[in-house]
């Protein structure tokens, strides 16, 4: 087990000062637990209050110009409400109040980071943390989705199954008919596919569809909803992980809960995502919560009371991420590692976790899929979402390259043919990736669930319809346990830089290439006033960090 690992990433073969726990306690600390810091002055209060507003300002811009420039359903209601639908006539406007709302939540989670970076003497906590977090995502509650259309495909997919039918042989054309209204929300390319999704999502939008009776607003609402119960589950696992491997649970708030790709993609945009992604670390979390510090060659100690019921929820936790999205499934494999580096750390010790671990999933993704009445059909509609071809994907751009070439010399344009093998070897490199960090992993050369970051992230960043919001899958479960600056530096440069990758979708200004640098020139103007105001409230923000601040090396 990682518990007691090196904060730095990999693992130590040295034992601490801590010994096991008796039989029957629970580990909570190790040498590798980090240090308490001190609370904020009041000089960093205030600031920490200024970058709060500054975003709740962002958030609040981002919602404005959802109305106007957000993935509104085709009959849209705001047309309806006074004052609100002038939004949905000035699209210019609305595009510029949201790209600067994009820009001023970055920049205020920039500035936020100052209070969470682990070599500070003072730190915020994880309340203050929480509750900035859930400032900034309540105007983005009850908006429009922004940046994909998806939600839409989950509300005709769970219609399909309130009425019996099934998701994974028919489209929402065929299922429900080109003229219903739920059809007509989702892209033209997802009408006529099966849904891709696993089958607990879809039961649960199943049972949530009456309760919208047909009411496309609310049935986004209700979806959002299920997104932000994996948001809860994230901010809850988060710092807790944090603790078991060495870091500060304020950097891996910051950084995986407070993230603008979080706040844009799995409340703004409802992702099913975020509720497999919240299964998933909240499984990893309960099946550590009895688990012993392990050092290697150290000799482990006795079970402890309820070790084997907690390893057994975490399963159940997880499997449960697997029938929302399947990517979750990549988190056994390294849990199971952690379970037999619990004790000898030996092939036998992998095995007899394995088998146990690999029945109960069995077991639980059995009574799912047969108690939700779907079965496993959402198996074969799996390759559903590689139908996109994102440009922000390296494999698809690779494939878009070998056919530019093929038609420079003269061999004609093989785009089509290059996607599918590119994408089977990304899928290749990806899963020698992950065979990879388990064997590392189980050799102690990494802690399991950095192992797990970089696998998902090699499966995210390798497929073909790479989407932003896909890296989260890495970055969360990274900032629960990759202590190195470089993580850090290498993530916050995404994270700022690929939101502003996709515009707003929806908006109505598709085929007036001016709207878009009018519209970037505004929210420019906005954003350098907005940075001003904070430096003129609170100048500590965007001074140069002092030594006295760190905590000394």
């Amino acid at each position: 087990m990682a518990v007691g690992d090196h904060p730095a990433g990999r693992d130590t073969d040295e034992a601490g000062p801590e010994k096991y726990p008796a039989a029957g306690s629970v580990a909570t600390l190790s040498p590798g637990h980090p240090r308490e810091p001190e609370p904020l002055d009041d000089k960093e209060l205030r600031g920490l209050n200024v970058v709060r507003r500054f975003g709740a300002v962002g958030s609040l811009f981002l919602a404005l110009g959802s109305l106007g420039a957000g993935a509104a359903p085709v009959i849209n209601p705001v047309q309806e409400i006074p004052v609100l639908r002038l939004f949905t006539r000035i699209p210019m406007v609305s595009l510029a109040m949201g790209l600067a709302g994009m820009a001023i939540i970055v920049l205020s989670w920039l500035l936020l980071g100052r209070f969470a970076q682990p070599a500070r003497r003072r730190l915020t906590t994880q309340g203050q943390l929480a509750r900035t977090i859930a400032l900034w995502c309540a105007p983005l509650l009850f908006i429009p989705p922004l940046f994909s259309r998806d939600v839409y495909s989950y509300l005709a997919q769970s219609e399909i199954v309130a009425r019996g039918m099934d998701p994974y042989s028919l489209g929402p054309a065929e299922a429900l008919g080109v003229s219903d209204p739920l059809t007509s929300g989702v892209s033209n390319m997802w009408r006529e596919t099966p849904a891709p999704y696993g089958p607990l999502l879809l039961r649960l939008g199943g049972w949530l569809a009456p309760l919208s009776s047909g009411n496309i607003v609310t049935g986004v609402l209700l979806q959002r909803g299920l997104a932000l119960i994996g948001v809860i589950l994230i901010i809850w696992a988060l710092p807790r992980l944090a603790k078991r491997f060495g870091v500060q649970p304020a950097t891996a708030l910051w950084l995986g809960a407070a993230n603008p790709l979080l706040i844009f993609h799995f409340v703004a945009g409802a992702h099913n995502d975020a509720l497999a992604i919240g299964l998933m670390v909240a499984g990893l979390e309960v099946g550590l919560q009895r688990m012993p510090v392990r050092f290697k060659n150290d000799e482990p100690p006795p079970l402890a009371k309820g070790e084997l019921l907690y390893i057994g929820l975490g399963v159940v936790l997880i499997t449960l991420g697997v029938a929302v999205k399947l990517n979750a499934i990549l988190a056994l494999p390294f849990f199971t590692v952690m379970v037999a580096r619990r004790w000898h750390g030996r092939i036998k010790d992998l095995l007899t976790a394995a088998v146990p671990m690999a029945l109960l999933f069995g077991v639980v993704l059995v009574a799912v899929c047969y108690g939700t009445g779907l079965g496993f059909g959402w198996v074969g509609a799996l390759g559903t979402p590689g139908l996109v071809r994102s440009w922000i994907s390296p494999t698809s751009e690779l494939a878009a390259l070998g056919g530019v070439l093929g038609i420079a010399l003269g061999l004609g344009n093989h785009t089509n043919a290059m996607v599918p093998i590119l994408g089977a070897l990304g899928y290749l490199v990806a899963g020698a990736v992950t065979v990879k960090f388990l064997w590392d992993s189980f050799k102690w050369r990494y802690r399991p669930i950095i192992g797990l970051g970089v696998s998902l992230g090699a499966v995210m960043v390798l497929h073909v319809a790479l989407q932003p919001w896909y890296l989260l899958w890495a970055i969360i479960p990274l900032a629960a346990a990759a202590g190195t600056s470089r993580f850090r530096i290498a993530a916050t440069i995404v994270t700022a830089v690929l939101p502003f990758l996709l515009p707003t979708t929806g908006s109505t200004f598709e085929g007036r290439g001016f709207v878009l640098p009018f519209a970037w020139a505004a929210a420019g103007v906005v954003t350098l006033l907005g940075l001003f105001i904070v430096h003129r409230l609170s100048p500590l923000l965007l001074s140069r960090p002092s030594p006295e601040h760190s905590v000394p090396a």
